[in-house]
């Protein structure tokens, strides 16, 4: 982020702190405007990307199985609220042409779609179709389950619930029995 945006966040929290009726020179919270826009450049770093390219592509046996990985923490922001929602992604995919991508790389990916304001469907459908278009592979799952805080700490105050969304592609749509072993490993089923 740069400093004239990073300026702009200091000063739009200033006035929210005054807005919200509390002193923003006050002490302790002086410097929060300033510790919101750095927060802000790390949380929202992937904003305004259109593609993910911090990846490598390796090759490995044509009959190779499912790739998983599994439970991969993130955190995003609610493009409604800009409030925080946070929880677990799963991503498999079935190689095709013996082309695989590096492990590290799936979380990376997650990040990528998931560091920007956003909502859930739309961060499972990004690493969705970004996997595919890196990969082209036989089949791709992806399955997320967050929490939301716009729905804990505001609207109807409910704390613990969790959203569910899967995304499908190619052989996990119409292979039920792949889709299965998926969701057996995820603990979906």
């Amino acid at each position: 982020m740069n400093k004239e945006n990073s300026d702009k966040i200091e000063n739009a929290v200033h006035n929210i702190i005054e807005a919200i009726g509390d002193d923003p020179n006050r002490q302790s919270i002086q410097e929060t405007p300033a510790r919101v826009a750095s927060a802000y450049a790390e949380i929202f770093s992937e904003t305004g990307k259109k593609h993910f390219h911090d990846y490598k592509i390796f090759n490995v046996a044509e009959n190779a199985g499912m790739v998983l990985v599994q439970d991969i923490p993130f955190y995003s922001m609610c493009e409604h609220h800009l409030l925080p929602f946070f929880g677990t992604v799963n991503v498999a995919y079935v190689p095709q042409n013996g082309k695989i991508i590096g492990l590290s790389k799936i979380p990376r990916l997650v990040d990528f779609a998931a560091h920007r304001p956003s909502v859930q469907e739309n961060i499972t459908v990004l690493i969705a179709n970004e996997l595919q278009r890196i990969l082209n592979p036989k089949g791709i799952a992806v399955s997320i389950s967050a929490r939301h805080m716009c729905m804990e700490m505001r609207g109807i105050n409910k704390s613990g619930l969790f959203t569910y969304t899967n995304k499908f592609l190619g052989q996990f749509s119409t292979d039920q029995e792949l889709k299965n072993e998926f969701l057996q490993q995820t603990h979906q089923r």
